[in-house]
């Protein structure tokens, strides 16, 4: 046997092994475009699912600052009702049982007084739809809301408004307290005077979320109620 030919033999196969195992390396053209068409789908996927993730934080965050801002609303007005005298509006009868407590939309008292007694200044807090005059509205403790005025469209929740009242000049200061209310409702409680002796804060605080375009999340705004009561402090001694 030839040893240079066995040689050559074994040379040539072991090449051959060799270009085989390197072209069992290499990726074709569309191995690669797969590659890449997943790795495009998988980075999409994780780019969505990582901005609804922080939509949704945002979304929660928003939430929680909203119902901080109605609870300091609330709790402002129970400061009003433990502070403030002469309140308004009342029943014409404080005896019958269907007409106290009475229900409104607003309340009003006395917030300052001169020298000699008289009062100063009167405070009043209304509830308002967007654009339009307040309503001033009184109903029964079994009684349900009046409807709104004919002709008028509300479009969204209202408002809550503080209204300064100087009583010497009639001027008015307003300010709005609190935006996106639902609904608000205020029941006092009188005794023989009429004395005021319990209010009751009822609130519907319906918060929107803004939303950009084009991005979509599935958190949605939450509606908060807030009930409270307090007592005039005048009437509690």
């Amino acid at each position: 046997m030839n040893p240079i030919r066995t040689l050559t033999r074994s040379t040539h196969r072991s090449t051959s092994r060799a270009a085989r195992r390197t072209a069992r390396r290499a990726f074709s053209m569309i191995e690669m475009l797969i590659a890449l068409s997943i790795s495009a789908s998988i980075m999409t996927a994780t780019l969505v699912a990582f901005d609804a993730m922080f939509k949704v934080y945002e979304t929660s965050t928003d939430s929680a600052s909203n119902h901080v801002v109605a609870r300091i609303a609330v709790n402002r007005l129970l400061g009003m009702i433990r502070t403030g005298s002469e309140f308004g509006p009342f029943p014409n009868d404080v005896l019958d049982a269907d007409a106290n407590p009475l229900k409104a939309d607003y309340f009003e008292f006395a917030s300052r007084f001169n020298d000699d007694g008289s009062i100063a200044e009167v405070t009043r807090v209304e509830f308002r739809y967007p654009g339009e005059p307040p309503l001033l509205r009184t109903w029964g403790a079994q009684e349900d809301p009046p409807e709104l005025p004919d002709g008028m469209e509300v479009d969204g929740p209202g408002e809550l408004w503080i209204v300064l009242i100087e009583v010497a000049t009639g001027v008015e200061q307003e300010f709005m307290m609190l935006s996106e209310v639902r609904s608000a409702e205020f029941t006092l409680r009188y005794e023989i005077g009429p004395k005021l002796i319990k209010g009751t804060v009822d609130i519907i605080f319906e918060p929107s979320l803004a939303v950009n375009d084009g991005v979509w999340t599935p958190a949605t705004p939450e509606t908060v109620r807030l009930v409270a009561s307090a007592m005039p402090r005048r009437s509690a001694e």
